[in-house]
């Protein structure tokens, strides 16, 4: 469970480029989403503001044709009204006819009510004739004959209702104008439906919302191109200081397995040519004294003592010199030094030790016979620590694509932590592993596994550290 958790974590968690990248577009996203969010919001507030004006526009001028309509149809009839007494039926009966003859359109005619709210003229739908229809409301509810009524009562003026259209029987919105005939109690008015203008202005606002949608993709979209610029140019800017930084680092790693080099070569030489011919003078001034002192045998066993210790102290600062900095590798090459190594090291752990080279064509350059030589020394040195391995394998050869050295044991293997298996392992991997990254070359370590052993290590040096054949000192077996 824990493991999950860890490489649940590993897997959420962000790297620095990443929250460099966040950081840089959350405020741009933000921006963007705040801007059509506003634009949107402003666009439809004064599309809306526009398609109201234009609605009401078109509305009035329907008012005013009713307006119209109904002087003409007052004009008509207002020489028999004028004349006709409040109960002259004759006249009243002409006036019907009169008003029930002018049609126009396909849906326009004028209506008639009395103030009781019986129907006297309605020549498209002449089933309401003198029928009372007080009380009649349309499906929403909205009173009809009685608002009627009260609007000519009052004066006159305009009612709007939903009403069945005569030419398709489909109930839709109506606005009617309406006049009193005070004389004879009568309510006059005619009506024109707006299901056309309700329709215009339901397409105009379809045509308002399609366009606030293409303005807001046009916005993603230029949004979408802007991450996409600013994700280019710091995957660029990323990439560039990258290779920049693995340059200098490169350069640091390098200065730093040079200094460490010269620095071996120079405490190898102190110890070779200080140290050691301190020891070799004092281990002949301790020989002298024993001869001098040859009568005395306490004196001469511990003389002998001291010379036996002292002279394993020269073998032993000799080793360290030499493995500090083999005077072999300079003087006869890779070959010969590694031949040495792996005796000392067969000598002094008792692990057999094959050692296998071939005679190179072109020479190894003094970087890629260092990086070598350590590549081996160190991976000896954990084989000796940790492998508890009893035969060991060295190969040194040249191929195609340059130079090849593989070391292999039969030792316990390497045991890889669960939690971390990306890493290379240990300091002394670690080491392998930037000694052949700076000469371009590659490492493998292939280790044991369940009902396997050993441990195999190969590293490999491009053909570009291999010296031309033409060169007067040549690699040695």
């Amino acid at each position: 469970m824990t493991a999950l958790l860890s490489r649940l974590r590993d897997t959420l968690s962000i790297s620095y480029g990443q929250k460099v990248f966040l950081l840089a577009t959350l405020p741009l996203i933000v921006a963007v989403t705040l801007i059509t969010l506003v634009v949107t919001a402003q666009s439809r507030q004064l599309a809306e503001r526009e398609i109201q004006a234009l609605e009401a526009q078109l509305i009035e001028t329907k008012r005013e044709e009713l307006k119209n309509y109904l002087s003409i149809a007052r004009t008509a009839v207002v020489n028999t009204y004028g004349r006709a007494a409040p109960d002259d039926d004759a006249a009243k009966l002409a006036v019907t006819r009169e008003l029930a003859a002018m049609l126009y359109g396909q849906d326009g005619y004028f209506f008639v009510f009395d103030y009781d709210g019986v129907n006297l003229v309605a020549p498209r739908q002449t089933y309401l004739i003198g029928k009372d229809w007080t009380g009649l409301e349309d499906l929403n509810g909205t009173a009809i004959t009685d608002e009627l009524i009260r609007i000519a009562r009052t004066g006159g003026g305009y009612h709007s209702f939903d009403w069945p259209k005569p030419s398709t029987g489909a109930t839709e919105r109506m606005i009617v104008y309406v006049n009193g005939l005070q004389d004879w109690r009568w309510a006059i008015g005619t009506g024109v439906f707006i299901d056309d203008i309700l329709e215009n202005v339901a397409v105009a606002r379809a045509d308002v919302e399609r366009r606030i949608r293409t303005t807001s993709l046009y916005i993603v979209a230029i949004a979408t191109a802007a991450l996409i610029g600013v994700f280019m140019t710091g995957m660029v800017l990323n990439l560039r200081e990258r290779r920049l930084a693995d340059a200098k680092l490169k350069q640091l790693t390098q200065r730093i397995i040079d200094t460490q080099e010269e620095e071996r070569g120079r405490v190898a030489r102190e110890l070779h040519d200080g140290i050691s011919q301190m020891l070799v003078g004092v281990r002949y001034a301790l020989e002298l004294t024993k001869r001098k002192l040859a009568g005395d045998p306490a004196t001469s066993a511990s003389l002998n003592k001291g010379i036996d210790g002292l002279g394993s102290t020269i073998q032993e600062v000799r080793r360290i010199s030499r493995d500090l900095r083999p005077g072999v590798l300079d003087d006869l090459g890779l070959g010969p030094a590694l031949q040495s190594l792996t005796d000392d090291f067969s000598a002094r752990t008792g692990i057999a030790t094959e050692f296998e080279t071939v005679v190179f064509r072109n020479r190894l350059d003094q970087e890629a016979r260092i990086a070598l030589y350590r590549i081996a020394q160190e991976a000896m040195t954990n084989i000796e620590r940790h492998a508890e391995a009893t035969a060991v394998q060295i190969s040194l050869k040249g191929q195609r694509k340059g130079a090849f050295l593989r070391i292999s044991d039969n030792g316990k293997g390497m045991v890889w932590p669960q939690s971390d298996r990306r890493k290379v392992g240990g300091l002394g991997m670690r080491n392998m592993q930037e000694r052949i990254e700076q000469l371009g070359g590659t490492l493998r370590v292939l280790s044991a596994r369940s009902g396997q052993t050993g441990t195999v290590i190969e590293a490999q040096v491009p053909l570009t550290h291999m010296l031309r054949p033409q060169t007067t000192t040549k690699e040695s077996a």
